[in-house]
């Protein structure tokens, strides 16, 4: 997997992003084992003392467990998940907001678009 990774955050904040969005889309469930440091750093092109630093920080959030010679697992407490998941959802709203608002968009004309589009999105759903 190629990723091109943004300058001006840390690598293992956005390894972290990506791990935490495989796992608010399902594709870590509660109670899966993540990758090894080894395997992970080759899958993100990483050092794996990177990917130690990002299991760390998702550790210390509970969104992880590392089991001694076993390995990082996902939590299994829902609440945790249920707001790492509401937590993703404000990040990105914001970010969408924000880059709209740069863009010299309105509040009123963001919300006015959104809802055009989602009217949109439901119209080809239904179809």
């Amino acid at each position: 997997m190629q990723i091109e990774y943004d300058n001006t955050k840390p690598i293992y904040l956005q390894i972290m992003r990506l791990l935490n969005y495989k796992i608010v889309r399902g594709e870590y469930k509660p109670g899966d084992k993540l990758p090894s440091w080894v395997d992970a750093g080759l899958m993100f092109n990483v050092n794996h003392n990177t990917i130690a630093r990002t299991y760390l920080a998702m550790s210390m959030e509970g969104i992880v467990n590392t089991r001694r010679g076993e390995g990082t697992f996902v939590t299994e407490d829902q609440s945790i998940l249920d707001e790492l998941h509401e937590r993703m959802k404000q990040e990105l709203l914001q970010d969408f907001v924000s880059e709209m608002n740069r863009l010299g968009y309105s509040l009123s004309e963001i919300s006015k678009t959104l809802d055009e589009y989602i009217d949109g999105m439901t119209e080809s759903i239904q179809k």
